[in-house]
């Protein structure tokens, strides 16, 4: 019988005072009785509102059911039909706004943690041992460009099928920004490790320090015996304001601060990566990657960490656990603030950023209201250290060295209903085609582009 609870089971969390002295996991995940307990709200509605907000489509109540009934590695292996990375989706994706956000439950209390059971499910079986049901080899080749959720959805999928995939990832690791971009205390790079390791022994092969458009070409790829190549290479060029003073030392990018801490461990002491210390941070953005900046800050010894962000409270894209975790940790929220220019000393490092006020308007072409300057309201935050986390674009690099690849004027490759691109046998998926976006929008658009790849060799082969 369904527990008829209007809330959700507390889930144990590191103390604020702690987790900002730490890189640990914040959030810790069910007990095995926690998460049979939450799986018990569940009403196993009979229109499936939760599944049909999941872009990869997991059969939501099933899996809870079996959650429910103690059977864990069941309802892992339901959650496995479908998303290929269940351990990170439970603890990245935007619950609130897609699965959680469909719940029933919602209506009149707290929706299921559809996201939490999904980690516990994952994370209930990541250290036991796995039926790898390796496919048999179908003849054919696919070469995937880039190693982030997209690309590794696609490449397992496809390995499923039968394909002998091939993974080129441009830095020395595999992952993306579940690497570089993702803190440790959102997503433990063990986490993902795990999961690329289950991809590996499907078939998958990863090569790494592989600059696709430098080392090799996508046309070189074709020309090795791939009968098609899925893009799946992120959005890694970094978006600046154009204001006064972005080339001052100690303006960075977010995804430079976050690879240096995330990917290259400038929070540990026995790694030389270079990042200088800060007494006071402005991060200017207002979505994850701002908010996972701004707690990286603080975790580096900052004392005061502001974000900037030029809409109210209600237009944060942020997730609200991540906001929700962030003002927990002492992190000053300045929203309906801008910044007009950032101002350095003698020796051209920060030492604060001017900002203006700003009330909102009418709503823009996204629906939301737009931002306007009050006149005369500039007034100055003392910081030595400015985070821009305003967006990324796809970097050019393929684009520019490869002929037939046509491009949006954001840079992002221009893909039709079947994430084919226009060069013949090319597809693509994720960031690189939409702009920085969510993990789950690009496991699902490496899904769907896998499919539709086996399609295209399928019928290139039986006509």
């Amino acid at each position: 019988m369904a527990d008829m609870s209007l809330t959700k089971t507390p889930i144990t969390e590191q103390k604020p005072e702690e987790r900002i002295c730490n890189f640990k996991e914040v959030t810790l995940g069910y007990t095995a009785e926690e998460a049979m307990r939450e799986a018990g709200r569940c009403l196993n509605c009979k229109n499936r509102p939760c599944t049909a907000g999941c872009p990869v489509n997991v059969k939501i109540p099933d899996f809870i059911a079996k959650v429910a009934e103690g059977k864990f590695e069941e309802a892992y292996y339901i959650i496995k039909s479908t998303n290929s990375l269940p351990a990170i989706c439970g603890r990245v994706c935007p619950q609130e706004n897609q699965c959680e956000g469909k719940c029933v439950r919602g209506l009149k209390g707290e929706p299921v943690g559809i996201g939490r059971l999904e980690r516990f499910c994952a994370d209930y079986m990541m250290d036991k041992k796995k039926d790898i049901h390796k496919a048999e080899p179908n003849g054919h080749k696919v070469a995937v460009v880039g190693a982030g959720p997209s690309s590794l959805t696609a490449a397992g999928d496809l390995a499923k099928l039968g394909y002998e995939v091939t993974i080129y990832e441009a830095f020395h690791t595999a992952g993306g920004v579940l690497m570089y971009g993702i803190p440790e205390f959102r997503l433990p790079k063990e986490i993902v490790r795990k999961e690329i390791d289950a991809l590996e022994e499907l078939g998958v092969k990863i090569m790494t320090n592989m600059v696709i458009g430098k080392v090799l070409s996508v046309d070189e790829l074709i020309d090795m015996g791939n009968e098609a190549v899925f893009i799946g290479s992120g959005a890694g060029l970094p978006r600046f304001m154009g204001i006064e003073g972005e080339n001052l030392i100690c303006v960075y990018s977010a995804n430079e601060y976050l690879t240096r801490i995330n990917l290259m461990k400038a929070y540990k002491q026995d790694y030389s990566t270079p990042l200088l210390s800060s007494e006071s941070v402005a991060v200017v953005g207002g979505g994850n990657v701002a908010m996972d900046s701004a707690r990286c800050a603080k975790r580096m010894g900052a004392k005061n960490v502001y974000i900037i962000y030029r809409r109210s409270m209600d237009e944060l894209p942020a997730r609200k656990e991540e906001v929700h975790h962030a003002i927990e940790e002492g992190i000053e929220l300045k929203v309906l603030n801008n910044p007009v220019r950032i101002i350095g000393d003698e020796n051209d490092r920060v030492n604060s950023i001017e900002v203006v006020s700003m009330e909102l308007g009418e709503p823009d072409e996204s629906g939301r209201r737009s931002p306007v300057e009050i006149s005369g309201s500039e007034h100055i935050i003392d910081v030595d250290t400015v985070i821009m986390a305003i967006g990324t674009s796809p970097n050019p690099l393929i684009k520019k060295t490869t002929t037939g690849l046509e491009t949006n004027k954001r840079g992002c490759l221009v893909v039709d209903e079947a994430h084919a691109t226009t060069k013949e046998g090319v597809y693509a998926g994720g960031d690189a085609v939409t702009g920085a976006a969510t993990v789950i929008l690009a496991m699902g658009a490496g899904k769907n582009a896998a499919a539709e790849i086996d399609k295209y060799i399928m019928d290139k082969t039986n006509n």
